[in-house]
């Protein structure tokens, strides 16, 4: 039976460091936080070379970060199971929607009052990019810090 490892992608102007991955860190230590710096190319670079040998991944990405899952797994749809993008950044840069639709089981938590990335920019984008797409609306900003803790995580991860 193929194990699952679970990583979190952190946002553009954060680290393993940030409030959400050292949460992971304390709750679910078995969530890893790797640290990226660059564009996204780079990004993407260093996510390839971390987890090269690996398959069955289950991405949670916040921001930057779920844009960067996402792109991840539109390269290497067979080796992402799972994907949950918090205020993914799909409105950043030139995202576009892939002409195939990904499968994988993807939520998508995003705040009514985000600025950064808009519901109304970004649902339309993962509405065209996954199949299989759960979407949560919070009563929160783009950093989801109201509901990010109160979020069952047991559940997102796949762990109950």
């Amino acid at each position: 039976m193929q194990t699952t490892k679970i990583y979190f992608l952190h946002g553009l102007e954060s680290s393993s460091k940030g409030t959400k991955a050292r949460f992971f860190a304390d709750s679910f230590p078995q969530v890893v936080s790797p640290d990226f710096s660059g564009d996204l190319k780079e990004r993407l670079q260093q996510m390839e070379k971390i987890c090269s040998a690996e398959n069955g991944l289950s991405l949670i990405g916040s921001s930057f970060g779920g844009l960067m899952a996402t792109c991840f797994a539109l390269r290497f749809p067979d080796r992402v199971t799972r994907l949950t993008l918090l205020a993914p950044a799909l409105n950043y840069g030139n995202y576009h929607a892939p002409k195939v639709m990904l499968p994988i089981p993807t939520i998508l938590i995003i705040g009514q009052h985000d600025t950064v990335t808009p519901a109304d920019k970004v649902i339309p984008l993962a509405e065209k990019t996954f199949s299989n797409l759960k979407v949560r609306i919070e009563d929160d900003n783009h950093m989801l810090h109201n509901s990010f803790k109160q979020m069952d995580w047991n559940k997102l991860l796949g762990s109950e």
